[in-house]
């Protein structure tokens, strides 16, 4: 069992380094030496033994019971979208050893397909790891990583113009790396999971850090604000609909709030992509006598 990976474990002492003593209830006295509260305190508060806590978070123990979740749960102040992953990450438990799967393509329904080129909006599917599946031209013309192929991750940790498209992404990161998390939950022998995760890690320091804090939280409708090379700032609501059959995927819509200063730039970008209307109608049929 030394080979498999101890996501529980991993989990539990990120999010453990991330509770100040003070917000704990606990008195500081000197200088500590480790970041957030001790194993100890974790197992004190939650109402068990040192032991047994050190088992779990060293992956000796993987077979927890969900009240004793619950309860390093609450010491380590995770709401409910978080206490949900621990308790998805402990019933998990030991898997059995198994060749390293191939990576699962993501197809696209195609009534969906057909959904995209009928909405006046940008729209567009992201699969489960973030990569797009599916876009609409508007969604393209919103930002042209907006387009099958691209990552959502890769394009604002690594594509300057993405991230001048949206003025606050280091603000906001944590966000969709959170999210992220929670999408893929124990999921982390997909060779796409892998091979994302390893490269965001080596090329961006700012998502090697937010990757490392464990968080989780779910993604939902947001405010987007945007800053347009070719109409400037819009804001823009978006929604995250999940597809019937098809685990994982989500139609992306963005849309402006009715009668504002954005709506009327959306509509400005729309007419900018229509083709130009033909006037070359072509040679005139002749009649015949």
């Amino acid at each position: 069992m030394a080979d498999e990976p101890n996501l529980l474990g991993e989990y539990v002492r990120a999010r453990r380094e991330l509770v100040t003593p003070e917000q704990a209830g606990i008195p500081v006295f000197g200088v500590r030496r480790v970041p957030g509260l001790r194993r100890e305190e974790v197992a004190l508060l939650a109402g068990i033994s040192a032991d047994y806590y050190l088992r779990l978070e060293q992956g000796r123990d993987r077979n927890p019971s969900v009240q004793v979740l619950k309860a390093i749960a609450r010491v380590l102040r995770l709401d409910d979208t978080a206490t949900a992953h621990l308790l998805r990450l402990g019933a998990d438990g030991p898997r059995r050893h198994r060749a390293r799967p191939h990576r699962r393509k993501e197809t696209v329904p195609p009534s969906i397909t057909k959904l995209l080129t009928t909405l006046p909006l940008p729209a567009m599917v992201e699969g489960r790891y973030f990569d797009v599946l599916a876009a609409n031209p508007l969604a393209t013309a919103l930002s042209p990583r907006f387009t099958p192929g691209a990552n959502r991750l890769r394009s604002l940790f690594l594509d300057p113009a993405e991230q001048a498209l949206h003025p606050q992404w280091e603000k906001s990161s944590g966000g969709i790396v959170a999210a992220f998390r929670e999408a893929v939950g124990t999921d982390t022998d997909d060779p796409r999971f892998i091979e994302l995760v390893g490269e965001l890690s080596l090329a961006s320091p700012l998502f090697s850090r937010l990757w490392a804090r464990h968080d989780v939280q779910s993604c939902e409708a947001a405010a987007k604000c945007l800053d347009h090379p070719q109409v400037g700032a819009l804001r823009l609501n978006r929604e995250r609909l999940s597809i019937d059959g098809a685990p994982g995927q989500t139609l992306v819509i963005y849309h402006p709030d009715p009668d504002t200063d954005a709506a009327d730039k959306l509509t400005l970008l729309a007419a900018a992509i229509q083709p130009p209307a033909r006037t070359d109608k072509g040679p005139l049929r002749q009649t015949r006598h």
